[in-house]
């Protein structure tokens, strides 16, 4: 026998009201105030959304949505910011967890209410599928993205579904920089995404839409869904709570980001998403020797949503050792129970060693504000400095360069080899390389880059210096690590692929756009590699 639902269509609303109803309606759910929804939600004026972890300065272009009257807003639940505009619609699941049917761990639930909305969207003649772990694409582009959260033996489970699609103000709105895109590479987002009219042509009615996410739902939950509004004790509790979803105490959240300038950060990418960690050293009693302050940030979906900032919590004055840090983490997940689709507690006590570790650089004559520019693979710096001058003696040490460094309209843009004509900073690298006797390589894509250090490691050079955007080391660092060769690798500057939405472009080697090598900062790294062991460094 079918269960009745509540249909609740609230319809196009300013993000703070959208944002408090998700609060609202959550919280009475799980105090058995209201009945299982399903929620249809619109934004009218057009908004950027980040997620419950994220920074706003950090994801959303706030200047231009001030001047162009795009609301700023922050979600109840985790992932990536998001922009909307009118055109779009949005779907919730808010339900007990125990209702008959809905699946007890997180990916699975995922799944299920997913294909209700691949199910609706099939019915409107859109091939969609579900794509693990929280997406709706068509044809490899997606066209919704969802996420969740639960409170009290409730859930809430959302999704953002792309009806037409403005790529320009998105563009915009949120921290892409657009300042360098043609028209060609605002192309790339079309590649990523997809939306209703895309796909056939035209943008059915908003309430044709709903009722075939409405028919999917019941299908797959073996319920009836009723029209209803908001209950007494829903409304009460909205009015109470608005004034605080339109506050930058919500909206900007009032967490003490580290304000020191000596700011350990890292970053690693997991299948569930990006883990970015920013911490501080309490050094006043003796080298590194406590966390003061630990800030975990990222597009992940975690569950409780509290739990990172409890477990940044628990991190606070906490002996700054790896095993103490490892252990603490291992213990807060397994007691608390957190679970993180898609991000093991390795990936979150890994990035915060990974932040730690960079304390070190600086006893080899590297600034303080340039530590975070530098990655390393397989081992610590210490450790690779004393590999790469054991190689030096053995013959020259490879210096690899990204080709995106060079002149657009260079001869050797697209292939091995520099002139130095001073029009790029290849060629200050260039020059650094004869000036420290190492062999310069322009890398022209990954497969050149995995050649070239499988060629160093076939010949018994067990180390490299090289130089690659924050963005290329995150992706590919688990390929470094199986490669096997211990390397020190520096950020460069300006805007690259990965800024652009240009990774395939650059992954073939045609990315046209021009980055900037930090040559101060790799002359740093090529003098402590001179001067290790000689005594300067220690």
């Amino acid at each position: 026998m079918s269960r009745n639902w509540r249909l609740l269509d609230t319809g196009a609303r300013p993000a703070a009201e959208n944002m408090a109803l998700d609060e609202v309606i959550l919280a009475a759910r799980s105090k058995d105030l209201s009945p299982d929804t399903i929620r249809f939600l619109q934004f009218h004026p057009p908004c950027a959304l980040v997620g419950y972890h994220q920074d706003v300065e950090q994801e959303i272009r706030v200047d231009w949505c001030q001047e162009h009257g795009v609301e700023i807003n922050r979600r109840i639940t985790g992932g990536g910011a998001l922009f909307w505009d009118a055109t779009q619609i949005g779907w919730e699941v808010i339900a007990a967890k125990s209702y008959p049917g809905i699946p007890p761990g997180i990916e699975e639930l995922y799944e299920k209410l997913c294909m209700a909305v691949v199910s609706g969207l099939r019915a409107l003649g859109v091939e969609a599928c579900f794509r693990p772990r929280n997406d709706i694409e068509v044809n490899g582009r997606k066209i919704s993205g969802t996420g969740g959260t639960e409170l009290d033996g409730a859930f809430l489970f959302q999704g953002t579904l792309l009806v037409d699609f403005d790529v320009d103000s998105m563009l915009r709105a949120l921290r892409i920089p657009t300042e360098k895109l043609k028209r060609k590479e605002i192309q790339s987002v079309k590649e990523r995404v997809t939306c209703l009219r895309w796909e056939l042509g035209y943008a059915p009615s908003p309430a044709e839409i709903k009722a075939a996410l409405c028919k999917g739902f019941e299908d797959a939950l073996g319920m009836r869904l009723s029209p209803g509004g908001l209950t007494p004790a829903e409304e009460e509790l909205f009015e109470k709570r608005l004034q605080y979803f339109r506050s930058d105490e919500w909206i900007r959240r009032v967490r003490q980001k580290p304000r020191s300038s000596f700011e350990l950060r890292s970053v690693r990418k997991a299948p569930g998403g990006l883990v970015r960690v920013s911490l501080v050293l309490d050094r006043s009693t003796s080298r590194a020797s406590r966390l003061k302050s630990v800030f975990i940030t990222g597009d992940f979906f975690a569950h409780p949503k509290r739990a990172i900032y409890d477990l940044e919590a628990r991190l606070k004055n906490v002996r700054a050792e790896p095993a103490t840090i490892t252990s603490l983490v291992e213990a807060f997940f397994a007691e608390k129970g957190v679970k993180i689709p898609g991000v093991p507690h390795s990936e979150i006590s890994g990035a915060i060693l990974d932040a730690l570790e960079k304390v070190e650089l600086t006893r080899f004559g590297i600034p303080e504000g340039d530590v975070n520019s530098i990655f390393t693979v397989k081992g610590s710096f210490e450790d690779i400095l004393r590999d790469l001058n054991d190689a030096s003696r053995a013959g020259p040490v490879a210096l690899l360069l990204p080709y995106c460094a060079k002149r657009p309209g260079c001869s050797y843009r697209y292939r091995e080899g520099c002139v130095s004509c001073g029009q790029c900073s290849i060629g200050g690298a260039y020059d650094m390389a004869r000036e420290f006797a190492l062999a310069p390589v322009s890398i022209q894509n990954y497969e050149m880059l995995e050649s070239t250090l499988e060629g160093l490691k076939s010949r018994g050079i067990s180390a490299f210096v090289g130089s690659c955007c924050e963005a290329f080391f995150v992706k590919h660092r688990d390929d470094f690590e199986r490669i096997g060769l211990k390397g020190i690798l520096v950020d460069v500057e300006s805007s690259t692929c990965y800024d652009l939405g240009k990774e395939k472009e650059a992954h073939h080697g045609r990315f046209e756009n021009q980055t900037e090598l930090k040559l101060d900062l790799i002359r740093k790294v090529l003098e402590a590699m001179k001067n290790y062991g000689c005594g300067d460094c220690s």
